[in-house]
Formats: structure tokens, C-alpha cells, sequence
């Protein structure tokens, strides 16, 4: 593989990466304990069908390149076919792969959370019983819903948690004498995403 191409198959990952950063980093944060970076990249989402048709058009050159057929050079020096890995039609067909599963991780990132615990709870009055939906910007995937779900499956007095990346919302159900709309907004604001507005449904 010449240098050209190697710089089209590292430039090609990097596009990848950068196309599921918004998504790698609340994974990553949340794996890491650090979940208040959950967010950091979410700018970079608008962007990323753009990174994505980049990374297919680096792909589509460097398979290009390697499938052509090579020019016959007509001299008599022996030609040096032999190969090291790196310059394989192998190792460009891991990248590529690698280059998918990347651009893919979006659609399968919830996979690395734990399954959210429902939340034990005690009623003892359920005139206290409150749902509000907050409408929350930052979420870049799916697995951003399970973040915030896992999350507030902790809070005390938080009964059940539904969120919706397709909506931006989260639909909370809990004890208002145990916790509260606005804490409930800042646990949110604490792992990364922001409530922008929030509505009461039913209490």
C-alpha cells in the first residue's frame, strides 16, 4: 500500500471516529465514572452524516486504489511483489470493517449500559404521585436515553423513568415529597444533557 493510501485509510478512521464521537463519549464517561462529560461532543451531531459520507468516500479511493489494476513496467529488474501485512488486502478490509462497526456504534452503544433496576419505591401517600415530561437537548443516540435513564433509576423517589432520543424527552414518574421537578433537572444537568423545559401531565 503506498503512503497515499495509508493516509486515505487513517484519515478514513478518523472521520469514523469523529462521526460517533457525540455518541462514544457519554459511553465512555459513563464506563469511566465520569458521566458529567456525557455531552462534551454533542456539537459535533449535526455534522455527522457529513463525517459518514467523508468516511464511505475515503473507503470507496483507498479499495480504489488497492483493486486497480497496477501498471506493467517494462525493464528487467525483478519485481518485488512480496507484500508486508499492512499494505494487504486483509488488513484494509479490518479497517473498513472497524471504520463500520464505528460509524455503526450509535445503534448499538445502550448494549454497554447495565440494565436499569427499577427503582424501589414505598408509596405511602399517592396523592404525592407526580409525572413530568422534560424536554432535554444533549442526546446524541440511544444510548444516551439509557444513560439518563440509569441514572435517575437512582434518585430517590424516582418511581420510573421512559426516555425517548427520538423525542428528546423523558416522561418521569415520582414522589414529589421525596424529590422534585428541579432535582430531577439537575441530576440531568450533572451527567451532561440539559432540561430545557419541563411540563407536569398528571398529579
Amino acid at each position: 500500500m503506498t503512503t497515499k493510501n495509508t493516509k486515505s485509510w487513517v484519515a478514513g478512521i478518523i472521520a469514523a471516529v469523529a462521526a460517533s464521537l457525540c455518541c462514544i463519549t457519554p459511553v465512555l464517561a459513563f464506563l469511566g465514572g465520569a458521566s458529567g462529560l456525557a455531552s462534551s461532543f454533542s456539537g459535533i451531531e449535526p455534522y455527522r452524516p457529513y463525517l459518514i459520507g467523508l468516511t464511505i468516500a475515503i473507503f470507496t479511493f483507498a479499495w480504489y486504489q488497492k483493486l486497480k489494476p497496477q501498471k506493467q513496467v517494462d525493464c528487467d529488474c525483478k519485481a518485488d511483489n512480496k507484500k508486508s501485512f499492512w499494505q494487504s488486502k486483509l488488513f484494509l478490509t479490518i479497517i473498513t470493517i472497524v471504520a463500520g462497526l464505528l460509524i455503526a456504534f450509535p445503534y448499538y452503544a445502550k448494549i454497554f449500559y447495565p440494565k436499569t433496576q427499577e427503582p424501589k419505591v414505598i408509596i405511602v401517600d399517592k396523592s404525592n404521585i407526580a409525572t413530568v415530561q422534560l424536554n432535554i437537548s444533549g442526546m446524541t443516540c440511544e444510548g444516551c436515553t439509557a444513560h439518563i435513564n440509569r441514572e435517575l433509576s437512582n434518585v430517590n423517589g424516582v418511581i420510573k423513568t421512559t426516555t425517548s432520543y427520538k423525542n428528546t424527552t423523558a416522561i418521569v414518574r415520582f414522589d414529589n415529597s421525596k424529590t422534585s421537578v428541579d432535582s430531577i433537572a439537575n441530576i440531568i444537568k450533572i451527567i451532561g444533557y440539559k432540561v430545557t423545559s419541563s411540563t407536569i401531565i398528571s398529579k
